[in-house]
């Protein structure tokens, strides 16, 4: 973790501006609707869903407690079907790792299936830099690339975006006047694709999990997208946070089974496709050259603190949907690559706590992540730790003051007294049947979106006092 000071994003603001869009609205409600929807649909399909999930749980903890040596079982296995791994401490070796790669194999063109790792690094940029044309294949990462934005949902990328607006952009980006007909646009977007495809010389994705024994690389999709990207290109480069290894070819199936009902309340994604090296002899198909990219990026330091629990994360995106902060700002506000509930977590865990100090506060603690998250993730507990080690560092000035104040308070029994009647004696003239629309101080922002209850008329300590004579 790095408590360096970055510029802060305004958290706030884009939270403020997400919530006075009333498109955004909308378009947040219906997906997140939908997909919590599917959610419990997928998990209710599952006679014995939550023992399940526990099992998922058991194995990312186990994996993670030797992940060092599930990791260098993984090499072993790449290096044995002769693929090649390299090993990246930092986004920045990821991105010249992958740049070496492209311009070693004389590179041109990129194709990309969605991958929040490479997101993550920044990827794109360092490419483009270099000369090499990057194209993002699956549909919604390639709208928010021609619309010059970041993906605002871990598998719904252009959830921001309605089909009138996605017209807009592609019609802009390919010189054309497109309907805003769902089925049009998709057929457009696979006629560019498919020709991006067609002149690429290096595939870049993802995975969604590696497994150990075998060496084999899972990527989980549903355009097919994700098989043209590894097989159409010459060179398949393969970039992978460490913590998703898993041990054993026989624990994939408790994933497979978990990932997609999490995400969207199928029983199976589309594509499930498995990787193991480059193209051996008597193949038909696939890269010619693999090469494995092992992110860890901060991910190491993480599995040393009380927050090694985020690290067992699928990126599936349940949490999001289940969210209520979530479900109303969107994920842009957040600022970073990962939003939503795991996103509060891996930011400023990634990143820098003191350059994301509203994250860790940005939920209601209400429970529903956990709830939806296939390895049962206890993000709210997380959360609060995050808060705690945040005003451990450096409490805001206001905080001190404001904890000084109600800790005196409390330890003397006429002060808190004379806080209450001072209390009810300012808000009560202002209440309305009980309830107070406008509040003074930092009761404002509380009272800009809900009423407050007037304080009642007698304390419970004044009422117990009664019931006593």
């Amino acid at each position: 973790m790095s408590y360096a000071q970055h510029e802060h994003h305004d958290f706030l603001g884009a939270s403020a501006q997400a919530l006075a869009d009333p498109t955004l609205q909308q378009a947040l409600t219906r997906l997140t609707d939908t997909l919590l929807a599917g959610n419990r649909r997928g998990y209710a399909a599952l006679a014995d869903s939550s023992e399940l999930r526990d099992h998922a749980k058991r194995i990312k903890e186990h994996s993670l407690a030797h992940l060092d040596q599930y990791l260098e079982q993984l090499e072993a296995s790449v290096l044995k079907f002769g693929g090649k791994v390299h090993w990246a401490a930092t986004a920045e070796d990821a991105r010249r790792i992958v740049v070496e790669i492209a311009k070693k194999a004389n590179c041109k063109h990129a194709v990309k299936s969605k991958s929040m790792t490479s997101e993550e690094i920044h990827l794109n940029p360092a490419l483009e830099q270099a000369g090499i044309e990057v194209t993002e294949t699956d549909f919604g990462e390639f709208i928010i690339q021609v619309a010059g934005e970041r993906p605002s949902h871990l598998v719904a990328p252009a959830v921001h975006h309605t089909r009138e607006s996605i017209a807009r952009v592609l019609s802009k980006h390919l010189g054309e006047q497109l309907a805003d007909d769902p089925k049009s646009l998709a057929m457009v977007g696979r006629r560019v694709l498919r020709e991006k495809f067609r002149q690429a010389d290096m595939g870049i994705t993802g995975a969604n999990f590696a497994v150990a024994e075998t060496g084999t690389i899972v990527l989980v999709t549903n355009e097919g997208n994700g098989r043209l990207t590894t097989t159409c290109p010459r060179v398949h480069v393969a970039i992978m946070g460490i913590e998703k290894v898993i041990p054993r070819f026989i624990d994939l199936p408790v994933f497979l089974k978990l990932l997609a009902r999490g995400a969207t309340g199928q029983t199976l994604s589309v594509y499930t496709t498995l990787i193991t090296g480059p193209r051996q002899p008597g193949e038909l198909d696939g890269a010619e050259e693999f090469h494995l990219v092992l992110l860890d990026n901060g991910r190491s330091k993480v599995l040393a603190t009380p927050f090694r629990e985020s690290l067992q994360c699928i990126r599936c995106g349940a949490c999001l949907n289940a969210c209520p902060v979530y479900r109303r700002i969107g994920g842009h506000a957040y600022g970073g690559v990962y939003s939503g509930p795991i996103g509060s977590i891996l930011t400023p865990l990634y990143d820098s706590v003191a350059a994301n100090p509203h994250l860790p506060h940005a939920s209601s603690l209400c429970g529903a992540c956990q709830a939806a998250c296939p390895v049962k993730i206890n993000i709210p507990h997380m959360l609060i730790g995050l808060r705690e080690l945040q005003h451990y560092h450096k409490p805001s000035r206001w905080e001190r003051w404001a904890y000084g104040l109600w800790s005196m308070v409390l330890c003397r029994p006429w002060a808190y007294r004379w806080a209450l009647w001072a209390a009810r004696l300012l808000l009560r003239r202002n209440a309305q049947n009980g309830w107070l629309s406008q509040m003074p101080g930092p009761g404002a922002e509380w009272t800009k979106v809900r009423d407050f209850p007037a304080p009642a008329a007698k304390s419970f300590r004044e009422r117990w006092k009664e019931l006593e004579s």
